[in-house]
């Protein structure tokens, strides 16, 4: 099978898009520029629909090299016919091509390679042809100085024969879907590890068995970790004594002496060669098909945490709370430069609260703060009461923010280059008040499966994981663009067409020469060359430019269109940007040409229209109920103030001001079936819950929406 035609089975979309995507990619194109900027081409694919094109393109080449491989290895053995080698390469299928190639596999020495080498395959081709009466009697021909007696020769036949169909794809396959329709999953305690602390959070399946096709992923990524932490054993199984049959009324065609021997043998295949291959693969692809659904509420999370309201160019207070070792605090100007950093200590033992709300206070004043950010963690609604005790001259926002991988970040080697002078303790500081100003800038500096949003990220294919947070992050940041000359090289590095190699070379330039003054300027940068210019440039933003398209997303291939535009409108360009009559009176299709039609310039109009605006929300100020303190304060009932900190396939998280977050259950969360979390709550949507059951032991609290 060629490229575009597996790609089209695989994903339905048009074949001429798929095609011109094709081309595109292989022209180092990347799927931001793509989406946006080569709509003509595409036939106006949207990210989703052009990733999908990348993933298939890229599963298509690994069974085009596998292929190439397994064609390699048979001829090697001088075993190739032109009839295998046809099938090996029309099939579309790994599991397929693994079967036509599992006969001619180099094996470890088995049973059946033993009974070869004593000459008992002659012996093993009778039994198979099935029409003998007394195959004792023949078996007695193959006695030999190795084989003794008729039934060690048959004993060695029988192991050739269990080869033989474990081999046969047909058997295979009929295994396969019987496991696929009717496996089951089934765990047992380890009874010596049952009463450990640590066993106690997976006690719902110390002795659990269910459909293995109706597994929840994130019962199955929870019984796998159990077992990988050693607190239970898991296996799978199903009806053998059916399987058997049914493999028996596949090959078993007489009745005769051979019978006996063939059913044997089938046995022996099924239980020692077929099931513990097949029930291992269905067990992977089941655990796979788990990954991909965590993976996907993991990249679902990620987006919109990144995609989360940012406050702005604000000058920032930010304290990073703590008891012994006392609040870190630090000022930032509006573009998150650290003016200022000391240390409080408001809370026990030191119990100096005066002089930190004096303290507080002065640096307001002094730095002329606007906002004050306080981490989530330790000490945060101690530190969160403290600040709002204070009487400031001016109206002052306090907002509470996640510190979910800030420590990781602190000890990071980005941190250490961005604040060498400084200590762990006030690079988390900056990292909490940069959250709260621009969350997709600073959080891109973090490996997102420290972030702490999604469902057992530890346990999926960290490959998988990494390939498709990278594409996350990669689109929220060229969704938003990025200000050449305040961005770092973290966040310039998932710039399209932007490596972290160029990202470096931009801030050395930048650092040299100055802010950057126009988007021509971006060619005087070492080693970026046209094709990352074209691909990254629309991204790249620079404020107060003298062609005010510098800072907008419309490409600077299109300028000479909207110059035109504006030209034939008699007005400048400066007055055609913002300027809703004129644009809704332009006729795009007098505008269109061979590579440039109606969909790009309908983007191009939009853009003009609102130049450079950040479609994300802005911060709101949230706050929770001041007399719930702990768990113990909880009552079945209550109706609280939350915030939703991770979504999971079978409901969301939500931080209700304690140190334990509440679940509601995906069947809580609406009075009708619920499909998908994501269309009733958001990450850090700000929403109202009712306590439905407090576990204190268990620190466990159940949670319902209320709307």
């Amino acid at each position: 099978m060629q490229l575009i035609p597996f790609i089209f089975k695989h994903t339905q979309l048009p074949q001429k898009s798929i095609e011109n995507t094709v081309e595109l990619l292989n022209e180092d194109c990347t799927v931001p520029f793509i989406s946006r900027y080569r709509k003509e081409r595409t036939g106006n694919l949207d990210e989703v629909q052009i990733g999908s094109i990348v993933q298939f393109k890229a599963h298509f080449e690994a069974l085009e090299k596998r292929k190439t491989a397994v064609i390699k290895a048979i001829e090697e053995q001088n075993a190739l016919t032109d009839e295998l080698r046809l099938k090996i390469e029309q099939t579309d299928e790994l599991v397929t091509l693994e079967d036509l190639y599992l006969p001619f596999k180099k094996k470890r020495k088995t049973k059946a390679e033993t009974a070869r080498k004593n000459g008992l395959e002659p012996l093993a081709k009778i039994i198979m042809a099935q029409n003998h009466n007394d195959i004792e009697s023949v078996a007695l021909q193959y006695t030999n100085n190795e084989v003794v007696d008729a039934e060690e020769a048959l004993e060695g036949a029988r192991h050739i024969i269990s080869e033989w169909i474990n081999e046969r794809i047909s058997v295979r396959n009929q295994v396969r879907n019987q496991l696929e329709r009717s496996a089951l999953i089934v765990t047992k305690v380890i009874a010596t590890k049952k009463d450990e602390e640590k066993a106690q959070k997976f006690r719902d399946y110390f002795d659990w068995s269910e459909a293995l096709k109706r597994c929840p992923s994130h019962r199955l990524l929870a019984i796998l970790r159990a077992e990988n932490e050693g607190f239970i054993r898991v296996k799978i199984e199903i009806d053998s004594d059916e399987m058997l049959r049914r493999i028996e009324d596949r090959i078993i065609k007489s009745n005769n002496s051979c019978t006996p021997q063939i059913q044997l043998a089938i046995a022996d295949a099924y239980k020692r060669l077929l099931f513990p291959s097949l029930s291992n693969e269905i067990l992977k692809n089941a655990k796979e098909k788990a990954d991909d659904d965590a993976i996907k509420v993991f990249s679902k999370n990620l987006k919109q945490l990144l995609l989360g309201a940012p406050l702005g160019e604000k000058r920032i207070l930010a304290i990073d709370p703590g008891f012994r070792t006392g609040c870190k605090i630090v000022c930032l100007s509006a573009q998150g430069e650290l003016e200022h950093n000391e240390t409080i200590y408001p809370h026990p033992p030191q119990n100096k609260g005066s002089e930190a709300i004096k303290k507080i206070s002065s640096l307001c004043d002094a730095y002329k703060i606007e906002a004050i950010a306080i981490g989530n963690g330790t000490a945060s609604r101690e530190t969160e009461h403290l600040v709002k005790r204070i009487h400031f001259k001016n109206p002052m926002e306090v907002f509470i923010v996640s510190e979910a991988g800030a420590s990781i970040y602190s000890a990071s080697k980005i941190a250490r280059d961005e604040f060498p002078n400084y200590d762990v303790t006030v690079r988390g500081a900056i990292s909490i008040g940069r959250r709260l100003a621009d969350p997709l800038a600073e959080l891109v500096k973090i490996d997102p499966k420290s972030i702490g949003v999604g469902q057992y990220q530890h346990d999926v294919d960290q490959g998988k994981l990494q390939t498709s947070l990278d594409s996350v992050v990669e689109s929220c940041v060229n969704s938003v663009g990025v200000n050449i000359n305040t961005a770092s090289v973290p966040l310039l590095s998932y710039v399209s067409g932007i490596a972290p190699k160029l990202a470096e070379n931009i801030v050395a330039y930048r650092n040299e020469n100055g802010a950057f003054k126009s988007r021509t300027d971006i060619k005087k940068v070492a080693r970026l060359g046209g094709k990352a210019f074209e691909q990254g440039a629309a991204f790249l933003r620079i404020k107060d430019a003298k062609n005010p398209l510098d800072d907008s997303a419309v490409h600077p291939e299109s300028y000479s269109i909207v110059q035109k535009i504006a030209k034939d409108q008699g007005i400048p360009v400066t007055e055609l940007i913002g300027n809703s009559k004129a644009l809704k009176s332009v006729d795009l299709q007098a505008y269109c040409t061979e590579t440039i039609g109606l969909p790009t310039l309908k983007d191009i109009v939009e853009e003009l229209e609102k130049p450079g605006l950040d479609r994300r929300e802005k911060a709101k100020v949230f706050t929770f109920d001041q007399n719930i303190k702990s768990i113990s304060d909880l009552r079945e009932g209550q109706l609280l103030p939350g915030i939703v900190n991770n979504i999971t396939n079978f409901g969301c998280f939500v931080d209700i001001g304690i140190k334990e977050s509440g679940l509601i259950h995906v069947s809580n969360l609406s009075d009708t079936f619920v499909k998908d979390v994501n269309a009733h709550v958001s990450l850090h949507e700000q929403i109202i819950v009712k306590v439905l059951q407090v576990d204190v032991p268990r620190k466990r609290i159940q949670l319902k929406l209320h709307k």
